[in-house]
């Protein structure tokens, strides 16, 4: 049985953000939203110490390459929906 692993990794700025705080609270909302809607798993990956600037990574394991690609799909346009988040970048691979 194959098994197909996905990864979606994206740039998002976070332009009201004025601190760290205010950032990673609406890093932790949309990683909540991403997490209980798709069970996948999601985390920032760089930019950091960044205040308006976020580089995030979902992963997610499936045996259906359609469907993992689907879900990603799915996760951009949970992103895409969020009006405090402009998305600048994203890039899709499946392994």
């Amino acid at each position: 049985m194959p098994m197909f692993i996905g990864v979606c990794t994206f740039e998002v700025h976070i332009p009201d953000s004025g601190s760290l705080k205010t950032k990673r609270q609406s890093l932790r909302s949309l990683k909540d939203r991403i997490r209980n809607k798709f069970n996948v798993s999601v985390a920032e990956i760089e930019d950091n110490d960044l205040w308006q600037k976020a580089t995030m990574a979902v992963a997610a394991v499936s045996n259906d390459r359609t469907h993992l690609n689907q879900t990603l799909d799915h996760v951009l346009d949970v992103v895409r929906a969020v009006p405090e988040l402009d998305l600048i970048d994203h890039h899709i691979e499946l392994f």
